[in-house]
């Protein structure tokens, strides 16, 4: 397989979607995958952020990871996003940084790239699929090429399993769901490993 440069990009309040990167980011790694973290900029005012501990918690606690930039999906042959739904789709604070996008996209540098999405929802039913199938129209317009995990492994056909990509409550993240994200990165690697060739 070839060199498969992954960008993991994910936005997370409380951690959720911070764990569930991380699940991916140890996946691809095993799989040889040289693989960047990121998370991207809390738009959120700082005062709101104060007045919520877990949140104001989660940000100290992850100060030190680096913050995504347009060039890091330029060195990427991988895309993996994790994001929270709001109200059936992707937290704000991704949809900014995907707004910031627009000059790599006009010069091609997000087209014919792996791209796979995970998202969380305070209940099972919050709009986890929504929210993933809403980023996947955004990834069309760029012209990469989505990778959703399918029904195409056993470990799908579990009870929090579904075709688009991983979900999780908020909260811990048990053995299920990571062996979907496991399973959903393997996928996304392979493939972007074969379009690389």
């Amino acid at each position: 397989m070839n060199k498969v440069k992954l960008a993991i990009v994910y936005y997370s309040a409380y951690g959720t979607n911070h764990a569930m990167a991380e699940v991916a980011e140890q996946a691809a790694k095993a799989l040889g995958a040289e693989v960047r973290l990121r998370k991207v900029q809390e738009t959120a005012p700082q005062a709101v952020i104060d007045t919520v501990a877990p949140w104001k918690e989660f940000q100290q606690k992850t100060a030190g990871v680096a913050v995504a930039t347009p060039d890091d999906l330029v060195w990427a042959n991988a895309m993996l996003f994790s994001a929270p739904t709001r109200f059936g789709t992707v937290a704000s604070q991704m949809r900014a940084f995907i707004d910031t996008l627009g000059p790599i996209w006009q010069q091609g540098h997000l087209n014919n790239k792996a791209v796979s999405m995970m998202t969380s929802a305070q209940n099972l039913h919050g709009g986890q699929e929504t929210t993933t199938t809403g980023m996947y129209t955004t990834f069309a317009h760029w012209g990469s090429i989505i990778v959703p995990p399918g029904f195409t492994d056993g470990v799908m056909f579990k009870g929090r399993g579904n075709p688009y990509g991983a979900s999780n409550n908020m909260g811990p993240i048990d053995e299920e769901v990571k062996d979907i994200i496991g399973y959903q990165t393997k996928r996304l690697v392979e493939v972007a490993g074969k379009l690389a060739a």
